[in-house]
């Protein structure tokens, strides 16, 4: 069965900004299945527009930024 995004439901969803940098903690549930996480990362470009990126490492500044995040978007799990 291929992804149907109208199944998609967010539950929850939050950003950390850094330095040309957005983390987003989030909480979605595909065709009423079990609650799960997703980070995604965006870095700014030039003209001031964002672009998703993989998420790759994190840097102190941005586990301790998202980490509160988290801690949310787990009590809706």
């Amino acid at each position: 069965m291929p992804y149907d995004s109208s199944l998609d439901k967010q539950i929850f969803s939050e950003s950390w900004s850094g330095d040309n940098t957005k983390i987003t903690v989030s909480i979605y549930s595909y065709n009423n299945g079990p609650n799960k996480m997703q980070l995604a990362r965006e870095n700014m470009l030039g003209d001031g527009n964002y672009r998703f990126t993989k998420l790759g490492r994190l840097s102190k500044e941005e586990v301790e930024g998202v980490l509160p995040l988290i801690q949310q978007a787990r009590e809706k799990m």
